[in-house]
């Protein structure tokens, strides 16, 4: 059970939920859920996106009250009307959603709310002195306290985070996905810290779609389905069994890559010798109508720059991108879109989603141009169009107009999906396409992206989840930095193959001449002549969805 069992029965509760209930409007989120979460206990809170659990945790946190119901903390009821009530009570949430602000420094984002201060001003020295505690406490020694935290990479931000919640001297800490975007080292680090706090007596909610996190950190597990607490069960419980009770059915193949396209072999995608300085050196690749082309590497090794790249986001120096025999311009994410390319991007919220415009509004941006008459646009035939492609993808949400901020993110992922799906893209680059996605929703978007490709269209895809890039490709290419080190056979290819050409010196597994431009990527002969003809597009392929940049808005 876990990493240090649970707690002796007959203990006492350090906060229990009582019957509680939430709505907002005329849509219930939680319904009569009561959970005790108990001193030195890691409570896993499992459930697809939209059953509940932001709102529950929310709940704990202080942002929301609950309609009906209670919550006691040492058997007593409390009011936790605001975040700073919960501190008060030593409830501490690391969010899923970094609550950085970006422009301040490390050190102030920690100690955020708890600033020292001498004389009525900043007492900088003891600032940036506990906030070097804090950080030491995750191992994270190396970083300047004094740096905007905005420069840090998104698994640095997230350490912060975490080493601010710990730093407090917190009695329940709640951790959303908090290990969505770290790496395995990165990951162990968080556990170990997690094992400190439970012998040190602190209770836990652990919310994760890594199913495989339940065993290795979890005590028990909650399980919420539509806003109901549906079991509670211990941690060694089958994961075939806890998906079952997520979900309400069996889910028998994780990961349905279908390759059932039976088109010629044509090329729809063509990087050629791409350079940017400092991230990116000599990529040459290619995605042929039908495929799916996994990018695995290590946090660093430029898979997220490449896609960006290829998707008019970044500038590149040197090279070309090529759709169906057409360059595409550089750093142009509008004439990326008029070539059929769509792009999921790694961070929805701040690069794919205008949070607070509605559902409709998001998954028409990309057709918006394209569908107007004489400058204006169509709005009911765009209201019209998104409704049928959200129903298409199963977009959990009150209606059209909700806001896309108040969907949870497993639906804001199919958001982004739908905008793609609206405007039929024929090249989809998605960059971690399931991170904080439940296993249900992920289902889906495998099914989404065989439909994509049945239809003719291609799919270059990163992920850091390397059963689902074995699972869901043709082909994988491994990157190292800034270099493509290799092509590895999706369906003969292990885990082993991957981190190993992920991790190894570059030349160790080039061959020479083997690739174009001295970039090396195994059987690609053949591959690089251009389309002749384009074709038709299909309906299901996905869209090129802006990142919402200036030139888009």
């Amino acid at each position: 059970m876990g990493m240090g069992g649970f707690a002796a029965p007959g203990q006492a509760p350090l906060v229990r939920l009582e019957r509680v209930a939430k709505r907002f409007g005329p849509v219930t989120v939680l319904d009569d859920v009561t959970l005790d979460l108990y001193p030195g206990e890691v409570l896993v809170l499992l459930g697809e996106n939209g059953a509940g659990k932001s709102t529950l945790i929310k709940m704990l946190a202080g942002v929301h009250e609950p309609d009906s119901g209670r919550i006691l903390v040492d058997g007593s009821p409390v009011t936790l009307g605001s975040i700073h009530a919960a501190e008060a009570l030593g409830i501490a949430t690391i969010h899923q959603e970094l609550s950085v602000v970006p422009q301040m420094s490390v050190a102030e984002n920690v100690l955020l709310g708890h600033t020292p201060s001498k004389g009525g001003l900043v007492d900088r020295k003891a600032l940036r002195a506990q906030a070097r505690a804090a950080l030491a406490l995750v191992g994270f020694d190396d970083v300047d306290v004094d740096a905007p935290i905005g420069h840090l990479g998104v698994v640095r931000q997230q350490l912060v985070m975490i080493a601010k919640a710990l730093s407090r001297q917190s009695r329940l800490v709640i951790l959303d996905e908090p290990t969505a975007a770290l790496t395995g080292a990165e990951t162990e680090i968080l556990f170990g810290l997690m094992e400190d706090l439970r012998r040190r007596g602190v209770a836990m909610v652990f919310i994760s779609h890594h199913l495989e996190e339940v065993a290795r950190i979890g005590d028990r597990v909650a399980v919420l389905r539509d806003g109901r607490l549906i079991d509670t069960v211990a941690a060694e419980t089958p994961q075939d069994e806890l998906i079952r009770l997520m979900v309400g059915r069996s889910i028998d193949n994780h990961y349905p890559r279908r390759r059932d396209y039976d088109g010629a072999d044509d090329v729809l995608l063509d990087v050629r010798s791409l350079n940017r300085r400092g991230t990116l050196h000599d990529i040459s690749l290619t995605v042929r109508a039908g495929e799916v082309v996994g990018v695995a590497g290590l946090v660093g090794s430029g898979r997220s720059e490449l896609i960006r790249a290829i998707a008019g986001a970044d500038h590149y120096d040197s090279g070309e991108v090529v759709v169906e025999g057409h360059p595409v311009l550089s750093g142009r994410i509008a004439a990326a879109i008029d070539a059929g390319i769509g792009h999921v991007p790694e961070d929805r919220k701040s690069q794919g989603l205008v949070l607070p415009a509605s559902v409709a509004e998001n998954i028409g941006y990309a057709t918006m141009a394209a569908t107007s008459h004489a400058g204006l646009v169509d709005r009911r035939g765009q209201r019209s169009r998104a409704g049928a492609v959200a129903e298409r993808l199963r977009v959990r949400m009150r209606d059209l107009d909700q806001a896309v901020r108040d969907l949870s993110g497993g639906n804001q992922q199919k958001v982004v999906f739908a905008r793609w799906a609206l405007a039929g893209s024929r090249v989809l680059l998605l960059d971690e396409p399931t991170r904080g996605v439940d296993v249900g929703a992920r289902v889906e978007i495998y099914e989404f992206i065989n439909e994509v490709t049945a239809a003719g269209g291609a799919v270059l895809m990163v992920s850091s989840d390397l059963p689902e890039v074995l699972g869901m490709s043709d082909r994988v290419l491994v990157m190292n930095n800034g270099r493509i080190a290799g092509e590895r056979d999706a369906a003969t290819a292990t885990q082993d193959d991957i981190m190993t050409l992920a991790a190894s010196a570059l030349g160790d597994e080039l061959t020479p001449g083997s690739g174009r431009g001295g970039t090396t990527v195994t059987s690609l002969e053949g591959s690089l002549a251009p389309v002749a003809t384009p074709r038709p597009t299909p309906d299901l392929a996905p869209d090129p969805a802006p990142h919402l940049d200036k030139d888009l808005r």
